[in-house]
């Protein structure tokens, strides 16, 4: 009891001096003092604004897992150099709680790497995972484990895979891990040497992994970039659902696991309706997985938002239900606010209208996490 009063008196004082960084409220923080996540998993639906989130709903029979939710806010999306972001600013963000120019993953606008809440974790004993649709290299997941200041640097991000204790990754992007590099020089060995099991979709599907018996794993699903779901991409769901289990066995003090539905994102890019519903309804599949095991574990937080939205997307008149007619402004990002959702112990914290940074700040504040944060 002591010890959950100092906590809440020292989170009190931090909020009272900085509230851009710690935007967290009083009655929140009072309630951080007696219910706190031992877990946190953050999904990201890439590219996934409002709009994104209601063709879903209409093409899903009008019904998406986020209606599940009871914690609703909006978080700006804005980077330091830019009001339309990139994935690499807003996953840092997200990640390290700073705001950085366009192109940079988890670095200062000075190019200074900063602490992210996956190595946070890590550092408080936690256990941690990636998991993406995209190339386990890219913008968003890079943002929590990597420190470079272009995210076209997929050999260098790939090899700040090493300098971590992650304990699952699962995503495209092999031929940035093996001798098809710049370099031609393998990381697969060392991976092994560190206690991975890595293995790819050479060798194993998703359904193949021994999540009981390994230690580490790392799975590769392409080569280069994982084909679109409407094209038999299937592993988002069964990945996040092993990968939560395997964290919570392997973990007493808790686990971060980061989940991302990239492609969304792509459809907006391309313009296509159908691309963008048909990733809303694998990430919506996903999301009511990962709903069902925060349930029944009651210790975990989960945590739904966009990195930004993509394409100026719209519903025009002639939409049906079940039939999207789908308009665009633009085939790049766009500035808009997208929505946070939460469920679980903390899940008050993601109320209200705030920066991106804070939430890292509110996992932060969520998991408990004290003293000064240093790279």
């Amino acid at each position: 009891m002591l010890k959950n009063c100092l906590l809440l008196f020292l989170l009190l004082a931090i909020t009272a001096c900085d509230t851009t960084k710690q935007p967290v409220t009083r009655a929140q923080m009072k309630a951080l003092a007696t219910e706190r996540p031992k877990n946190i998993i953050l999904m990201i639906g890439d590219g996934m604004g409002l709009s994104q989130i209601t063709a879903g709903m209409y093409a899903n029979g009008n019904q998406l897992e986020l209606e599940k939710f009871p914690v609703i806010g909006l978080q700006k999306t804005h980077a330091s150099d830019n009001l339309v972001t990139d994935s690499a600013a807003s996953a840092t963000a997200f990640a390290c709680g700073v705001k950085t120019y366009n192109g940079a993953i988890g670095i200062t606008p000075d190019k200074k790497p900063v602490f992210s809440i996956l190595e946070e974790a890590e550092k408080n004993g936690l256990h941690t995972g990636l998991i993406a649709t995209s190339t386990i290299v890219h913008a968003t997941p890079a943002s929590f484990i990597a420190h470079q200041p272009l995210r076209s640097m997929y050999d260098e991000i790939a090899s700040d895979f090493l300098k971590t204790d992650i304990d699952l990754f699962i995503g495209g992007g092999k031929k940035f891990f093996d001798e098809q590099r710049a370099d031609e020089t393998s990381l697969i060995p060392s991976l092994e040497r560190n206690g991975y099991t890595v293995s790819s979709m050479l060798d194993k599907e998703v359904s193949d992994i021994n999540f009981k018996s390994a230690n580490k794993i790392a799975h590769f699903t392409a080569n280069d970039a994982p084909v679109p779901a409407a094209l038999g991409r299937e592993y988002l769901t069964e990945a996040s659902t092993k990968a939560a289990s395997f964290l919570k066995r392997k973990s007493t003090n808790g686990f971060f696991l980061m989940i991302e539905g990239s492609q969304i994102d792509w459809g907006g890019h391309a313009n296509d309706t159908k691309y963008i519903v048909t990733e809303m309804i694998d990430f919506n599949k996903t999301i009511g997985a990962i709903l069902k095991f925060a349930k029944k574990d009651k210790e975990t937080l989960v945590i739904i938002t966009a990195d930004h939205e993509t394409g100026g997307f719209a519903i025009n008149t002639d939409s049906r239900m079940d039939s999207i007619a789908g308009a665009f402004t633009s085939d790049y990002h766009t500035a808009t606010m997208v929505p946070v959702f939460a469920y679980g112990p903390g899940a008050e914290l993601f109320s209200g209208i705030y920066e991106n940074t804070a939430i890292y700040y509110k996992m932060r504040a969520a998991f408990g996490f004290e003293g000064a944060v240093k790279k």
